[in-house]
């Protein structure tokens, strides 16, 4: 069943804003962590898709936990140990499960907005011993060019004003409530550094701003 997009939400008319994606289908998706069900979004500014996973009611005056994922093809299918993105879509997953309801927004920004194969390039620099941060700089990228707006315009779309939000970036945050959302509480998501991921989670916390306090160094 695809359900009608409601792109002329009280919110968004409130925020007047010109609707920027569309749902385009819907349709069930049993995983291992329950029932759920699985949406694409297009944009209608760029050739941007968008998979949204989501369970339960979400058209409700109680905050609902919500994750927007971008996307890490080598954690989150290859379950690369240089990252901690896989378990990180898994605890989202498990905790919208338990609590019967949330979303996750998957967005296509591979490699914070660089595109797989530069971010392979950047894993052969970083093999050299560059960071995450001098890895980009050395290729001429954007440290992280991500954007978030129509990731809370899908949450705005589906329903929801209030929310919990899964993250550990507090970018990820203020645009949730630059879109019109309330934040009432951050579920953090960390797991003890690895040798692996201590250099990475370093750098997100020192350097990017990361709410990280299992990093101390």
């Amino acid at each position: 069943m695809i359900l009608e997009s409601t792109q002329n939400s009280q919110t968004t008319q409130f925020l007047g804003l010109i609707p920027s994606v569309v749902m385009a289908a819907d349709a069930k998706l049993p995983t291992k962590y329950g029932e759920f069900r699985i949406a694409g979004y297009r944009s209608l500014t760029s050739d941007e898709e968008f998979v949204v996973v989501y369970k339960g009611r979400l058209r409700t005056d109680e905050a609902v936990p919500v994750r927007i994922h971008s996307q890490c093809m080598t954690g989150d299918v290859f379950h690369s140990a240089k990252c901690d993105c896989g378990e990180q879509l898994q605890f989202a997953m498990e905790t919208i499960a338990k609590e019967g309801r949330g979303v996750v927004v998957y967005q296509q920004q591979e490699g914070r907005g660089i595109g797989i194969v530069n971010k392979i390039r950047a894993y052969a620099l970083q093999d050299e011993g560059a960071d995450t941060i001098e890895a980009n700089v050395k290729l001429g990228l954007d440290v992280d060019s991500r954007r978030y707006e129509q990731c809370v315009e899908i949450l705005r779309d589906l329903g929801l004003s209030r929310v919990k939000a899964l993250t550990n970036n507090p970018d990820k945050i203020q645009a949730l409530r630059n879109g019109g959302l309330k934040v009432v509480e951050r579920i953090a998501i960390e797991f003890e550094p690895s040798k692996d991921t201590q250099k990475y989670l370093s750098v997100k916390k020192f350097q990017m701003g990361h709410l990280l306090s299992l990093v101390t160094s």
